[in-house]
């Protein structure tokens, strides 16, 4: 039997529980504040790559460096969501996600425009020159060959010193009342052409009215290439 003076008392028997659970809560959190925070140089890596950047001169994350985010446990996930951005993310439950700009320098030899663009004006060889410039950060493809953006038309004024880019370029020359026009019908997976006038400028792309010239009639479309206007239902 147990002597009763030397049993702990119910206080001292409080404390001793106490202090086993205040050692296991600091020995569970010991392994987190030990690894610290998520170090910046995966995060920019993830970035980087997200964005496809392996080919570049240069590729820069840009990053505070007080930034602060809870380690990882699984690998980080990264996605592009535009040519110099991406979005990095943690997994975990709870988990983090941010936006990381990344800086990228690309030098190649593009045309550049010489002179001022108009919008909805055909561009010309003499407005265009090959230079090299750094086109990490251009929106869409550019051109290398000045022959393939001769006869393309400006959907915006481009001003001198631009790299043109797909994005800037109609599909074909705009069209202007009175043009000749052919006109394509789908019904029932059977495709129908016929001759046409346009009734007023389009660019490609947008939608028109035309007159089919063999009944008269008045029809609306959707010019779909140079010339060509697909009519709608």
């Amino acid at each position: 039997m147990t002597d009763a003076r030397h049993r702990p008392s119910r206080r001292t028997r409080r404390g001793i529980v106490a202090a086993v659970l205040a050692l296991s809560a600091a020995l569970a959190a010991a392994p987190a504040l030990a690894s610290g925070p998520q170090p910046l140089e995966e995060i920019a890596a993830a970035a980087v790559s997200a964005v496809g950047a392996g080919d570049a001169e240069s590729a820069e994350a840009v990053l505070a460096p007080s930034l602060r985010l809870a380690r990882c446990r699984q690998p980080l996930q990264a996605v592009a969501t535009g040519p110099t951005t991406a979005q990095v993310r943690c997994p975990d439950s709870p988990g983090w996600h941010l936006y990381v700009p990344v800086r990228v320098r690309r030098e190649a030899e593009v045309v550049v425009l010489r002179s001022p663009a108009p919008a909805g004006t055909p561009i010309t060889a003499d407005q265009l020159v090959v230079q090299t410039r750094d086109i990490g950060a251009a929106a869409g493809p550019t051109f290398r060959d000045p022959q393939a953006l001769v006869g393309r038309v400006p959907l915006r004024a481009l001003a001198p010193g631009a790299v043109p880019t797909e994005q800037d370029l109609s599909l074909g020359p705009p069209l202007r009342r009175g043009d000749p026009v052919t006109l394509v019908s789908r019904v029932g997976g059977v495709e129908v052409r016929m001759p046409g006038r346009a009734l007023g400028p389009a660019q490609a792309g947008g939608r028109i009215g035309v007159q089919n010239v063999s009944s008269g009639r008045t029809l609306r479309g959707r010019l779909v290439a140079e010339g060509v206007v697909e009519l709608l239902p």
